[in-house]
């Protein structure tokens, strides 16, 4: 099979692992009572969402490593890189998923890990691909022709860069189809950046978790049949965190994941603003509940989100492929 066949291969059977493997998961779910316990400082409309499957990353991440496992096979193309990507996917997705555990467990949102014991782990994570781009010599920030070389100091900065991810992510699960809709355009943009700098190993891996982000969809949209939990959307954004890490066009991310960037940005703008001022920038944060509060339904602002990341994600690919 040629390059670019594989890669539509490697999406296609991701996607219909996800829908087939959804419906068995979250009927497991269902039997089980394994579901969302909400936080009571959100939307008062949240409240009916309480009780609806969780920890749907499950079946979005063993979808994506299935088919990138089958399609990395028949390209011959199970690397060292592409190995720890995978790696590196399946440590979030454990991380997310003991945090749901806990919740389930505890009959409490606030019964996973403390936010110290999450960072660890995510920390602790992030060191596999640091420390391997690091003894490989691949420690640059670039654009186009123009980098720096950050030498033993880029560790912590992909340590750093890759937690941040992981956490703008979580962050910006929050309605229903909103982190997976955003993150599904986001993939599309590795993909395609991956294709022009000839990873095809990385494109065929995007391809697969873009394709399940996809039929993710159809469990995920309003209102939403199972939510994906921090076993999916810590998973994804260690996940997109790892994958720029290792092909190198971290700094594209700002504007790939401009969503996430901006769902984190209100968060510390709105803490900042209410212990130096005492008053709030945003009715609620992260962002997309002060919509909310503003009178904008869950549809509407997926939609609006999802429409920003695809122009931002247009304008990187297009200026990547320039400067390349």
């Amino acid at each position: 099979m040629g390059f670019n066949v594989l890669i539509i291969v490697s999406m296609l059977v991701a996607f219909v692992l996800t829908l087939l493997l959804g419906v068995v998961y979250i009927d497991f779910l269902k039997k089980k009572m394994y579901t969302q316990y909400i936080l009571e400082d959100v939307p008062e409309n949240h409240a009916k969402k309480a009780g609806t499957p969780t920890t749907g990353g499950v079946f979005i991440i063993v979808s994506s490593i299935l088919a990138s496992v089958a399609l990395l096979t028949m390209n011959q193309g199970l690397t060292t890189e592409s190995i720890l990507v995978l790696i590196t996917f399946i440590f979030f997705m454990i991380a997310g998923f003991t945090d749901d555990w806990g919740k389930i467990k505890h009959k409490e949102n606030k019964g996973g890990l403390t936010p110290r014991n999450k960072l660890f782990l995510q920390i602790a994570i992030s060191l596999l691909p640091a420390i391997y781009m690091t003894i490989s010599g691949q420690t640059y920030l670039s654009i186009g022709q123009y980098s720096v070389d950050l030498h033993y100091l880029y560790p912590f900065f992909a340590i750093f860069f890759i937690t941040g991810v992981s956490n703008a992510v979580n962050l910006t699960d929050g309605l229903d189809g909103l982190a997976s809709s955003n993150f599904a355009v986001a993939m599309l943009a590795c993909t395609v950046i991956e294709i022009i700098t000839g990873q095809e190993n990385l494109a065929i891996i995007t391809a697969a978790v873009m394709g399940s982000c996809i039929a993710f969809l159809y469990y995920n949209k309003f209102p939403a049949k199972v939510f994906m939990g921090d076993t999916g959307s810590l998973a994804l954004g260690g996940f997109l965190g790892c994958v720029a890490v290792m092909g190198k066009f971290e700094l594209w991310i700002l504007l790939i994941g401009i969503v996430f960037c901006l769902e984190t940005l209100s968060v510390i703008l709105q803490v900042a603003s209410y212990k130096l001022t005492g008053k709030r920038i945003f009715k609620m944060s992260p962002i997309h509940h002060h919509f909310e509060l503003s009178g904008w339904s869950e549809n509407k602002i997926v939609i609006v989100f999802s429409l920003t990341t695809l122009i931002f994600c247009s304008i990187a690919v297009g200026l990547f492929y320039l400067f390349w």
